[in-house]
């Protein structure tokens, strides 16, 4: 633990399991310090264990599932810079653990499937992203993972996916449109039948109207690009790479998007997309191509997955920065 704060800034990382939740929050910690970020798994505000769920007929999705309550008293209090004594749930037995305590960090991060739902635990966040993976690719990646490291049937796969979707649809999914951002993960367009999906188009939608966040853009802020880099410049085997930049709407909201479609070959060759991007928040030309390079074995790193998480990592670190200015702290260097 480093020395206590002057002030706790709050962020809030959203999104169903298998999303990338993880590979995110890794990218975190490499970016401030593992002393300097907590990292709060909002299961632990489970109000009913697993044979609690069971017998009541509601799946961990459920709010009905949760404590609310707690979790806004409890992460307020962090916020402020207190301790809490946080309830632990134990994922192998299933049941509630006794609680431990924590300490307020100089970044506190609350991550899961609820972390936008709670109008009151919303409020209280200072940057959220909500990491959302279109269903084709969903249920291919859980296909491919389930059926090859826990032996389920395809059938099986298919149904354990059905069984949460109207809870997936009615509590998780609507938290996007409260996001600051959005990483959005979707089947590709350079090929008409990609069954594995193994090639991605993925989307940052930024919203225009969050204090302190500055878009992301290619070339020309506001306008609509369509980008095919040049094959000298950017090595891209079949089916190619293409990139978008653009205003758009989402959820009412207007928005700065920018999409990477295909996969890069080769990390090296970054610095070349870097240098079309603006407001990336870097501190120096080539810093963001530098912290992919540094990680090229974390999943996504290859294609816009990786790149918009780190995207979004730097924004982070501007807010961190913004607000601890404010109260006299020192900002924080990588």
């Amino acid at each position: 633990m480093s020395t206590k704060p002057d002030r706790v800034v709050l962020i809030g990382v959203a999104g169903d399991s298998g999303c990338g939740k993880s590979t995110f929050l890794r990218r975190l910690y490499d970016l401030f310090g593992e002393e300097m970020v907590t990292i709060i798994c909002l299961d632990d505000y489970h109000s009913l264990d697993r044979k609690g769920r069971k017998a009541a007929g509601v799946t961990a999705l459920d709010p009905k599932a949760n404590n609310f309550d707690l979790m806004y008293e409890q992460i307020k209090a962090l916020k402020e810079g207190n301790s809490i004594m946080k309830p632990i749930y134990n994922h192998e037995t299933g049941e509630l653990d006794p609680p431990e305590r924590i300490d307020p960090n100089h970044i506190v991060v609350i991550e899961g499937l609820h972390p936008i739902y709670d109008e009151r635990v919303r409020g209280l966040l200072d940057f959220s992203v909500y990491l959302d993976i279109s269903d084709e690719v969903k249920i291919a990646w859980k296909i491919q993972r389930d059926m090859a490291e826990r032996g389920h049937t395809y059938e099986d796969v298919l149904a354990s996916i059905e069984a949460r979707r109207p809870d997936f649809e009615a509590y998780i999914d609507p938290q996007k449109q409260h996001a600051n951002v959005v990483v959005q993960i979707l089947p590709t367009k350079l090929l008409d039948d990609d069954k594995e999906h193994k090639t991605l188009r993925v989307r940052l939608i930024q919203r225009n109207d969050v204090e302190g966040l500055e878009p992301v853009y290619l070339f020309d802020e506001g306008s609509t690009i369509h980008w095919t880099p040049c094959g000298r410049k950017l090595t891209c085997s079949y089916p190619g790479i293409r990139l978008f930049s653009g205003p758009d709407s989402y959820y009412g909201h207007d928005v700065s998007v920018v999409e990477v479609d295909g996969k890069f070959d080769n990390l090296e060759e970054m610095i070349y997309v870097e240098s079309h991007l603006s407001n990336t928040s870097a501190k120096y030309h080539g810093e963001l191509a530098h912290l992919l390079l540094k990680h090229k074995d974390y999943p996504g790193a290859n294609d816009g997955t990786g790149l918009f998480q780190m995207i979004v990592g730097l924004k982070m670190r501007t807010t961190y920065n913004r607000l601890t200015a404010k109260s006299g702290k020192v900002a924080v260097s990588v």
